[in-house]
Parts: structure tokens; C-alpha cells; sequence
């Protein structure tokens, strides 16, 4: 049969949900794939690739096209570190963190910006829960992110406060929901598609930790165009493949100023003449972000 080009839209069991303009096939790999092995998946939804349909609506996976980015982790495997790929090839990183219950943890959105402007993804921070805290006390906490250029929605997913203006974030792109468990991305999503209806799970009240609603990676269309893809919530966010001297690189407040440190090799933590730590001194670095850096920088950040 002749071939056909399509987006993996979703992956489970080493089964894959292939969307072709015509049709959706679900699909396995071609034996001769799986020899491949490296350091990183061999294929995540996001992906696009060639098949051969099998029949009306089964096909076998023949090749995948290189990726021009995707968002990932550092993960364990028996054979070393490996790159597990949460989605490729997105148009945004959509940032769900909650402003209480959980606590968010400003450290984990870091490193997920980190892994944006490594990949040249643009990052939307979207804080849910607004309906829990002062208006005002969740703006300050998240000022800093704003002042960099990162752009900041505020919503409630039990008040639907601020969907609309998120529903025209994601029109016509392939965004990935990615963040904390627990922060309410699957209610989200459920305004957003109301054709779905994705399952959602409490906080546990008494430690105030997210419980995984979302076993499977998985696009969604959206009424308006584009995809949105809702991942499982992640505890922890390893960095890969970042070295540790191009870290002040990835945070916009510090990588202007690298040219004007008196050492070319400076680490921006210890040496004199630095520029980075004198704007740190000047107020003009968040104090926190700062320590972020540093603690990824030696090693000493654990999430």
C-alpha cells in the first residue's frame, strides 16, 4: 500500500496513535526501528512519521523525521542515563503550576524554563487555583517571570477564571501541559475540550502532593485548532544534556551580562569582577533565581 505521513498523537504499550490527513491509524514500529537504540526514546507523540497502512485503521511505523526539538528529562535505565522524551516538536511549553495546594515549586519551574530556552521553545506559565489566595499575593509571586518576558496566566479551573484568554494561547498551536502533579492540568483541560472527559484526582490533604491522573501521553485536538498534549505529572525534572557552563546561558537575566565578567570562565559564584553578582547586588537578578543557578551549578540542587 502506499505510504503515509502523519503525528503521533498518542503512545501507550508500545502501541502509537497516528493522525494522517485522511484518517487515525493505530500503529507499531517496523522491527528494524527498535534496533536503533541510543540515549534517547526512539519515538514520542509529537512525532512525525512515515507508515504503511495495514488494513482500515492499523499501520506499521516505517520511519520518523528528525525532531527539531522537544522537551525531555534526564531519567534512570539499567544501561545509563537516557533521554526520555515527554513531547516533540511542541509550538509552546504550557507551565501549569498551582499557587497553593500544592505549594509551587518555583525551583522545578526553573529548570523547566531552563529547558525552554535550551530548545528555543517559547514558555507559557499558567497559575491555576487563583480562587484560593489573595489576587495580589500571587501576582508578586510570580512578578519575577513576568519582568523576564515570560508570559504569565492566571486561571482557576474551578471558577473557569481565565480560560478564555488561555483558549486563545493555545489556538492553533501544539502545546504540551506539563508541570507538577496535582496543580489541576487535567481540569483544565477539561474546559478547554469539553468533548473529554479526562479523569481528575485530588490532592492528598495530608501532605498536599499530587496524585497522577495521567497514566498515557496523549495529544487532544482543540475546537479552535491545534493540539494540546497533557503529560503525567512529573516529581522530578532532571536536566539533560546541559552543560554546566553554559547555564547562565538559558536564564535571560544573567546571559547579557556574561560578556562583562573580568574572567572568561567566570561561574558567577566566587570570582571578583563579576557582573552577574554585581547585579545580583544591585537588586536587579532575583535573589532566588540566583540561588537556583547556583545550586545547579555545583551539583547541589536535588529535585
Amino acid at each position: 500500500m502506499t505510504p503515509e505521513r502523519g503525528l503521533v498523537i498518542r503512545s501507550q504499550s508500545g502501541f502509537y496513535w497516528v493522525q494522517t490527513p485522511q484518517r487515525q491509524l493505530i500503529c507499531q514500529l517496523r522491527g528494524r526501528l527498535k534496533k536503533n537504540r541510543s540515549a534517547s526514546d526512539l519515538i514520542a507523540i509529537g512525532d512525525r512519521v512515515e507508515l504503511t497502512p495495514l488494513g482500515e485503521d492499523k499501520g506499521v511505523i516505517e520511519a520518523i523525521e528528525a525532531r527539531t526539538h522537544c522537551l525531555s528529562r534526564c531519567a534512570p535505565n539499567p544501561r545509563g542515563e537516557h533521554e526520555q522524551i515527554i513531547i516533540a516538536n511542541p509550538d509552546q511549553l504550557v507551565l501549569v503550576f498551582a499557587c497553593a495546594h500544592p505549594e509551587p515549586h518555583l525551583g522545578m519551574l526553573d529548570r523547566y524554563l531552563i529547558i525552554a530556552e535550551k530548545q528555543s521553545i517559547p514558555a507559557l506559565i499558567v497559575v491555576n487555583k487563583v480562587d484560593l489566595l489573595d489576587f495580589s499575593q500571587i501576582q508578586k509571586m510570580f512578578e519575577p517571570y513576568s519582568q523576564l518576558g515570560y508570559c504569565v496566566v492566571f486561571v482557576s479551573a474551578k471558577t473557569a477564571f481565565g480560560v478564555d484568554r488561555l483558549r486563545q494561547e493555545l489556538c492553533g498551536k501544539i502545546s504540551v501541559f506539563t508541570g507538577p502533579s496535582g496543580v489541576g492540568k487535567s481540569s483544565l483541560l477539561n474546559h478547554l475540550i469539553p468533548t473529554w472527559n479526562l479523569p481528575v484526582k485530588e490532592v492528598n490533604h495530608q501532605t498536599y502532593k499530587g496524585r497522577h491522573s495521567t497514566v498515557v501521553r496523549e495529544m487532544y485536538p482543540l475546537p479552535d485548532g491545534g493540539y494540546v498534549a497533557d503529560t503525567p505529572g512529573l516529581k522530578a525534572l532532571e536536566l539533560w544534556d546541559i552543560k554546566p557552563e553554559e547555564l547562565d546561558g538559558y536564564f535571560p537575566e544573567m546571559r547579557n551580562l556574561v560578556s562583562q565578567c573580568n574572567f572568561n570562565d567566570c561561574t558567577h559564584i566566587h570570582e571578583p569582577g563579576c557582573a552577574v553578582r554585581n547585579a545580583l547586588a544591585e537588586g536587579k537578578i532575583d535573589p532566588r533565581r540566583y540561588q537556583v543557578y547556583v545550586n545547579i551549578r555545583t551539583g547541589s540542587e536535588d529535585l
